[in-house]
């Protein structure tokens, strides 16, 4: 399967899945995530704010960022840009409908970075929704724990990849 087709059928496959699904499903993967070693000493946290059909992340950023310091991307042109969020933070629609923190750029280092997919593998291949974001991101950030998340019907057998696909040092999902 190619990444086009690929897509095509994890999108078929969380039409199956209604919102209240998706939303449990979200909570197990995140309680996981809690009990992670690489989460539980990390200080600085990248992670997103989810789409309707990734892994819903809105209570869980609001549980810990009070504790731990949370980052958030937004999108400016072809890039990733990392800003802080706070309680405060004012947020906007950005690009595919993501809503993006308003804050000023985030300029220090990352503990962990916690990242969607469209679909992973085990071997920690991702694939995303095709316009490379995260992979010139991460690869900006090589040294940094990198843990994707996803719901059990994304970790598929095989991603196929390409030479700038960068990998995951593992993938939490139920």
């Amino acid at each position: 399967m190619d990444k086009k087709e690929l897509r095509a059928h994890i999108k078929a496959l969380k039409k199956q899945h209604t919102k209240e699904q998706l939303l449990e499903q979200s909570e197990k993967i995140l309680a996981k995530l809690e009990q992670h070693p690489d989460f539980i000493k990390a200080d600085r946290i990248m992670l997103y704010n989810a789409l309707p059909d990734e892994v819903q992340t809105q209570t869980f950023l609001e549980k810990w960022h009070l504790k731990k310091t949370i980052i958030l991307p937004t999108v400016v042109g072809d890039d990733i840009i990392p800003v802080a969020y706070g309680k405060d933070t004012d947020f906007a629609v950005g690009d595919f409908n993501i809503l993006e923190p308003q804050n000023e750029p985030y300029h220090g280092d990352f503990d962990l970075i916690i990242v969607p997919g469209v679909a992973f593998d085990r071997k920690g291949n991702r694939i995303g929704r095709g316009r490379g974001y995260y992979d010139r991101f991460l690869c900006q950030h090589l040294e940094v724990k990198r843990i994707g998340i996803c719901f059990d019907f994304q970790l598929v057998d095989e991603v196929p990849t390409e030479p700038f696909d960068i990998l995951m040092d593992e993938v939490i999902t139920l």
